[in-house]
């Protein structure tokens, strides 16, 4: 008969306690062999490689994993007739292991492509041999492929990577919670290919009373789902609103100061960004600065722009209300 969903989830936890150990053994020889730098340089593949292995040796080689042997499933295709075919154990094992690592891996090196673009392209103008880091083939492409995009463009890119980056692990939770009220598909790699799982031996009557208790939850998890996802919205919102009331804020706070410095005749321009100075800032040695300006610089530099005299950025004295 069709397995119930507490099988799959024991199945599931025996695999991660096997696979878990093989990366740690992995992991362990390699850092033996080549060291605690390459360790933590390769640990990712490494974890990576141990996962294919584990599911190579049997899944792909037509074999029961440990899981599964454990609480006597086999996998079957759609028709509940036949093993997957080769194919869609590839695919199962490729969506599994190989499609979760690129997706992390590529989102996080865009990611701070787009973040570090604007500060590596300063510190390269001013010291080349900077801009010729060690870099791989997949972050070297990345690169020029941010490089190619426009101001406009590389923000629209890094909104969409931080959606993803939030939604990935809400479609993972949804997809627990589907499973925990209709019982198959443990995994979201054996939904997509349409693999299922068979109990051959024992008794039925255990999946079937704990089924009940299994909907529940899902239903919970679902209403936590659908919470958590309204407060994410509810805050980023509020982040917007407090955004645009602080351009409000600077906006007038600017036309205020540039009426006051026509009336006047005082003009006071921040030798940073060559504009009307906006919310002054003071370094210790007296020099100011719109307090974005001098913020931003000393992000790399911890020296005042005109003397190049060297303090700490906490060291900064925000001016209220002045209006030289």
């Amino acid at each position: 008969g069709r397995a119930g969903p507490a099988r799959l989830v024991r199945c599931g936890q025996k695999d991660e306690l096997y696979r878990s150990g093989l990366r740690s053994g992995a992991g362990t020889a390699l850092h033996g062999l080549a060291g605690a730098k390459k360790w933590l340089e390769w640990r990712k593949e490494i974890e990576l490689l141990s996962d294919v292995a584990y599911f190579v040796l049997t899944t792909l080689s037509g074999y029961q994993t440990l899981g599964e042997e454990y609480v006597n499933i086999v996998q079957v295709d759609s028709t509940k007739k036949r093993v997957p075919s080769f194919l869609q154990r590839a695919t199962f094992i490729a969506l599994h292991t190989i499609v979760p690592y690129c997706l992390e891996k590529g989102l996080l090196h865009l990611e701070h492509e787009l973040q570090t673009e604007a500060e590596e392209s300063r510190t390269s103008q001013s010291n080349p041999a900077l801009g010729v880091s060690r870099r791989t083939f997949v972050r070297n492409w990345i690169q020029k492929q941010v490089g190619e995009l426009t101001e406009q463009q590389k923000k629209r890119v890094l909104q969409t990577v931080y959606v993803l980056k939030q939604c990935i692990p809400l479609l993972h939770r949804l997809h627990l919670a589907v499973f925990y009220i209709s019982g198959t598909f443990y995994h979201l790699s054996k939904r997509i290919t349409g693999i299922t799982y068979l109990h051959f031996g024992g008794l039925q009557g255990e999946d079937r009373s704990i089924q009940s208790s299994y909907k529940f939850l899902g239903i919970i998890s679902l209403f936590h789902l659908l919470l958590t996802i309204g407060v994410q919205m509810y805050s980023f919102k509020q982040k917007q609103r407090a955004r645009q009331e602080w351009k409000l804020h600077r906006n007038l706070a600017h036309q205020k100061n540039t009426t006051k410095e026509k009336t006047t005749g005082r003009h006071s321009r921040c030798t940073l960004c060559l504009e009307e100075r906006r919310h002054s800032t003071a370094t210790p040695c007296g020099h100011l600065f719109c307090w974005e300006c001098i913020t931003e610089w000393c992000n790399t530099r911890t020296e005042c722009p005109l003397c190049r005299e060297k303090f700490h950025p906490q060291k900064l004295i925000y001016l209220h209300h002045y209006q030289l």
